[in-house]
């Protein structure tokens, strides 16, 4: 019995890449709470402070994407095969469903608001909107790059992105009370916010969900990868096939092959393994391979 690996003990989460913009994203983030629910409790504002008490829950989500990240990253144990790479993946569900919270509490609040409209000075909560436009701008761009790859970090960006669009909404509301003193504009555009969130959120956690269950990646077709794999020089047929990912950029693969009579398993493994990282980018695999006997049928072995 020969024993073979496709895969590397060294390979990082696609997270841990980006640790360093998250860091100062949540530094900045965490800054500018402390500022915005001063200035708001200062002047009396709900708007600040409803936005200084979402700016909380991004600092929280941020933070858990940290710790996340840090905590995955950590190396493997005999009980823990993999490491902690699924908690990025929890974390990234835990801000799904926070963010699916905030998103009820803003829109609960502005209809509240809409009956009872509060009056807000328009230019302490512009200039405070604005500074906090542009944290949230830095902080985005600090996130955008690793958020095409981590799910983690797509959920922290989405945080961030939610909080942008909140305050290019207050901006914008600050500028209208203060030339019309229509109080009624603020909770529209704390609805507007609220229905920005929920559909971006949803499509989170359903990400994450596909993970969890260890759904096969989007858009894999595993048909067509038996296929593939079953038209390699020395192979006859190809089951038990099992692609899965373990946290985001870390795709596993598994699955048992039957190989020709007088075919090497030796050879044929490493046509399997090229073959998935080549073409479908997944460079931790494990494949058992059961050569045919013509007196007995077919023995196994595992490489």
């Amino acid at each position: 019995m020969s024993h073979d690996h496709g895969h590397s003990h060294i390979s990082i989460s696609a997270g841990a890449a980006h640790k360093k913009p998250l860091a100062i994203a949540l530094g900045l983030t965490a800054t500018f709470m402390i500022v915005e629910l001063a200035v708001g409790f200062s002047i009396g504002s709900l708007a600040l402070i409803s936005d200084g008490a979402h700016m909380g829950t991004d600092v929280l989500g941020l933070a858990m994407a940290f710790v996340a990240i840090t905590l995955a990253n950590r190396a493997t144990s005999s009980d823990r095969t993999f490491g902690l790479y699924r908690l990025e993946v929890l974390a990234a569900l835990a801000n799904g469903v926070l963010l699916f919270a905030v998103a009820g509490y803003v829109l609960i609040e502005a209809v509240q608001r809409f009956q009872h409209p509060a009056e807000i000075p328009g230019i302490p909560l512009l200039i405070t909107a604005v500074l906090g436009l542009i944290v949230n701008i830095i902080s985005f761009r600090l996130l955008s790059a690793g958020s095409k790859e981590s799910i983690n970090l797509k959920g922290a960006s989405l945080e961030v992105l939610g909080d942008l669009i909140g305050s290019i909404g207050v901006i914008l509301g600050a500028i209208l009370l203060y030339f019309t003193g229509w109080n009624w504009i603020d909770p529209v555009i704390g609805v507007a916010v609220g229905l920005f969130i929920l559909p971006r959120t949803w499509n989170l956690m359903r990400q994450a969900l596909r993970i969890l269950i260890e759904a096969a990646p989007k858009g894999m077709d595993i048909d067509a990868l038996k296929a593939r794999i079953g038209a390699l020089e020395g192979v006859t047929q190809v089951h038990d096939l099992h692609v899965w990912t373990i946290t985001s950029g870390m795709v596993s693969a598994s699955g048992h092959v039957v190989t020709e009579p007088g075919a090497q398993p030796s050879e044929v493994l490493p046509r399997i393994l090229e073959l998935l990282r080549a073409e479908y980018h997944i460079d931790h695999a494990t494949f058992q391979c059961e050569p045919i006997d013509p007196l007995c049928g077919h023995d196994e072995t595992k490489i």
